[in-house]
């Protein structure tokens, strides 16, 4: 029987995003029917492996997606967003690989299920972006979220602060918008499943703030200070309105959290 930890660095280790989304769902069903063992002893990669294609740029880099609702336009939106799934996978199965052993049973399945809610939206996002004549890695993308992994290696406090308390409650302000950009260019198709991925990415941040809570009381630390400080500390591109505050509080991810730190 494998271990969870050995698990979580295959799926790190694999490049190809079809091969990567089977063995996350794989990895994560697994789990759920008992099939893999609790132990995570192995180290996690410092970075994961990448496909030959998207080329990586630095954000600054990037080209402009276009303006409106044009199809270039919403094709580099939804590559986007599919690259940010794509990293996501890793991200969640990162923070069970590395983190799992200082957590409960149940902080592993949370994530694991995390990391497969991201392979499921990854790939249907690239099969949406098939659909209108293009695929993953046709574009550009960049490399900023597994910075943030990088920045929070060293503390699962950090890392749930900034990847699901930050990075992931930013997708819930600004996904609605989204939404709206593509039900006026008519592509319902579009919209419905960024509703169905929204959806889940409250489920995600809310396993964040769970977990973060937990365990700032178990050491008799304010949980919303605490959170600031690492920000803070962690995040360089700052906290900035405007916030959803219906779905973030949803999340449990309430504003005495991130009303502070708002610029």
């Amino acid at each position: 029987m494998t271990t969870i930890g050995r698990a979580c660095r295959d799926v790190l280790l694999t490049a190809d995003p079809h091969a990567k989304v089977m063995l996350a769902r794989s990895v994560a069903r697994g789990w759920r029917l008992g099939r893999i063992g609790e132990a995570c002893d192995v180290a996690m990669p410092e970075r994961p492996a990448r496909p030959d294609r998207p080329e990586l740029l630095p954000p600054t880099q990037m080209p402009r997606r276009g303006k409106g609702g044009s199809l270039r336009a919403r094709i580099a939106m939804l590559h986007a967003l599919a690259h940010i799934e794509f990293v996501a996978i890793d991200l969640a199965f990162d923070m069970a690989g590395r983190f799992g052993a200082g957590f409960p049973r149940a902080f592993l399945t949370d994530w694991l299920r995390v990391g497969a809610d991201e392979a499921m939206h990854f790939a249907l996002l690239d099969r949406r972006l098939r659909s209108l004549g293009s695929h993953y890695g046709a574009l550009p993308a960049h490399d900023g979220l597994w910075q943030a992994a990088q920045e929070t290696a060293h503390d699962p406090l950090a890392r749930l602060a900034i990847v699901p308390m930050v990075l992931e409650a930013r997708a819930l302000d600004i996904t609605p918008a989204t939404i709206a950009r593509f039900e006026a260019a008519g592509d319902m198709v579009s919209a419905k499943m960024l509703r169905r991925i929204m959806r889940d990415e409250i489920r995600h941040v809310s396993a964040g703030t769970k977990w973060f809570r937990s365990a700032t009381n178990h050491l008799s630390l304010d949980a919303a200070a605490h959170y600031q400080l690492l920000v803070q500390r962690h995040f360089r591109g700052g906290i900035k309105p405007p916030f959803n505050d219906s779905a973030r509080h949803e999340a449990g991810l309430t504003r005495d959290f991130y009303s502070p730190l708002a610029s």
